[in-house]
């Protein structure tokens, strides 16, 4: 029987559920059939007008509608979808009553173009609008549905209240890191004994035209739009930057000990996880690699592995979930770097995001699942390996006011 305490002597945690919707579809295995059969969830952009536009492409979800539609009930809807799969493998709690608290990556909310448009129309104003014009129209109080939709907390508070999750729901933005800073929460949370369960989602429903051509003027976008599906190349020479995308992902977490004596499906433990910030530029990474090496060896070294056994343990696992983002730097990193600090120089790479692209708040969530699914198959095929993968996610974010973030989570096969 595996022990129900780390070496540290806090709780061991177990994933028990699993829930993703992406640009492939809905659901672990829709998801991994589209994914291993090679078919791409990139696609020409369709709900709104891209003319004139650089980028006309993105892995957008269009096959859940949402009315009205706007970026917060698109991202909310994707979330309590992904929430719901991961709830019913773990068959736990009963219908809205989820025994934990729900940590939530979501990306910047804010209101958009067309609410901008209606409120500068009823301000009155007959020459340049200013943004007390907007807070005069706004003041009124015909606008409350907007205020209710695009204020920051509402997906969590709407999400919190569709599964019932105990206490104040915690909403996060590390951009691309998101997804994997909610799951760090959500161990953190477990590990400290505050809860034996927690539900942790990452989200993200953004692609609008202001997105879409915010990242255009940084030059950050792919703007290989023939074929669409071809665009997103994150180890080619020749990439010309990311492809935005939406999906959600969503796991539970459960101490070990409470998800054994209630039958739980364990379907991994997270053995350690690792984070760091990256202060050299705010939207390329270091050259050299350190943070995102550091914040591997943080994971690492948070599993409770002495130094001598890291390297072993990392020639053990068998794909490492690589993210590249800086347009310049981004061909030194993946197998130069990490293989030289993290393997024993055959590098095996994982990359989804030729095939789903990239989200901006739920890429960790969303790529660390497909990880997981990932391993289920092998384990299928009798491959006997103790780690199954390492999540690693950045944040490029040009808005982001911070410095830019790593997070890694390490797996153990269940």
């Amino acid at each position: 029987m595996a022990s129900l305490r780390d070496k540290a002597g806090r709780p061991v945690v177990a994933v028990t559920g699993m829930g993703i919707v992406t640009s492939l579809g809905a659901g672990t295995d829709e998801n991994w059939t589209k994914l291993t059969g090679g078919q791409s969830g990139i696609r020409s952009v369709q709900r709104f007008s891209t003319e004139a536009m650089k980028t006309r492409i993105a892995g957008t979800v269009d096959f859940v509608p949402v009315e009205p539609f706007n970026a917060p009930a698109l991202t909310e809807r994707l979330g309590e979808m992904a929430g719901e799969e991961a709830v019913a493998q773990a068959k736990i709690g009963g219908r809205g009553r989820f025994p934990g608290p729900l940590f939530l990556a979501v990306p910047p909310i804010e209101i958009e173009w067309p609410q901008r448009t209606e409120l500068a129309i009823a301000s009155g104003a007959n020459d340049q609008i200013h943004y007390d014009d907007l807070l005069r129209a706004a003041a009124t109080g015909r606008y409350q549905r907007y205020y209710d939709r695009f204020v920051f907390g509402s997906v969590g508070t709407h999400l919190a209240d569709k599964f019932g999750t105990q206490g104040m729901p915690i909403s996060l933005t590390t951009a691309c890191a998101s997804g994997a800073s909610a799951i760090q929460l959500g161990l953190e949370a477990i590990r400290r004994g505050e809860t034996e369960a927690a539900l942790c989602i990452a989200t993200d429903g953004t692609v609008n035209p202001e997105n879409l051509i915010r990242f255009s003027l940084l030059s950050a976008l792919s703007t290989a739009n023939d074929p669409p599906e071809a665009a997103a190349k994150p180890f080619s020479k020749n990439r010309d930057g990311f492809v935005m995308a939406e999906g959600a992902g969503a796991v539970v977490l459960e101490s070990y000990e409470a998800a054994r004596a209630r039958g739980a499906p364990i379907l991994g433990i997270i053995e350690g996880c690792g984070e760091l910030a990256d202060s050299f530029h705010r939207t390329r990474t270091s050259p050299d690699g350190k943070p995102i090496i550091g914040c591997m060896r943080n994971a690492i070294a948070d599993a409770g592995l002495e130094p001598a056994a890291q390297l072993l343990v990392a020639r053990q696992v068998a794909e490492i979930g690589a993210v590249p983002f800086a347009r310049v730097h981004h061909q030194h990193l993946p197998g130069a770097r990490r293989g030289k600090h993290f393997s024993d120089g055959r590098d095996r790479l994982s990359e989804q995001r030729d095939v789903v692209a990239e989200g901006l708040a739920e890429a960790a969530g969303v790529h660390e699942i497909a990880l997981h699914v990932d391993d289920e198959q092998r384990a299928a095929a009798r491959l006997e390996l103790e780690l199954v993968g390492l999540g690693l996610d950045r944040c490029h974010d040009p808005s982001s006011k911070s410095d830019n973030a790593c997070c890694g989570l390490l797996y153990a096969g269940a």
